[in-house]
């Protein structure tokens, strides 16, 4: 089994995709963990690891390349940006799962968890997202607003996480 979840920062992808994969018995990969764990390497901050990325293809290329292999192996559930793309690019069949949320929530669920004032978050998502639709684009020929290739679109703006992650589990056949 194979299950994707994409959504832009603070929308929940990570609860909903952690409590996913244990609910349906399967590995779970974050890709955005992934990317993190690269900037904090390097000893950046996301937007700037992000600008670097733009310059530097290899950053994303092979971070989607990892994902692309992992999901080939199956039983797991994806969490990236990207996931649903690359599912839908390479080939493999899987549950693809968009997550919504307002970008003010989702701002303030950054600013929270991040010890941020939610304006400051805001303003670190929406360079953040930038950065990333340019790059999307000029890599894959990507837009990253184009969901059609997700087959649940659920927004966590107001819905409990609980709602989602049962939805997600009952659309994948658990």
């Amino acid at each position: 089994m194979l299950v994707s979840i994409s959504g832009l920062p603070g929308s929940g992808t990570s609860t909903v995709g952690r409590a996913v994969a244990r609910d349906l018995g399967l590995d779970h990969l974050d890709g955005g963990q992934v990317f993190r764990g690269l900037a904090a390497e390097r000893g950046m901050d996301l937007v700037s690891f992000g600008a670097l990325a733009e310059a530097d293809p290899q950053i994303d290329v092979e971070l989607d390349r990892r994902l692309g292999r992992r999901a080939a192996e199956g039983d797991v559930v994806l969490e990236s940006r990207l996931a649903g793309w690359i599912l839908t690019l390479e080939g493999h069949d899987g549950l693809r799962v968009w997550i919504a949320c307002d970008a003010d929530e989702r701002a303030r669920r950054v600013a929270g968890r991040e010890g941020r004032d939610a304006r400051e978050a805001r303003a670190h998502n929406d360079a953040r997202e930038a950065s990333e639709a340019v790059r999307y684009h000029a890599y894959y020929g990507i837009d990253i607003t184009d969901l059609s290739p997700y087959d649940l679109v659920l927004d966590s703006t107001e819905r409990p996480a609980d709602d989602l992650i049962a939805a997600i589990v009952s659309a994948a056949g658990g």
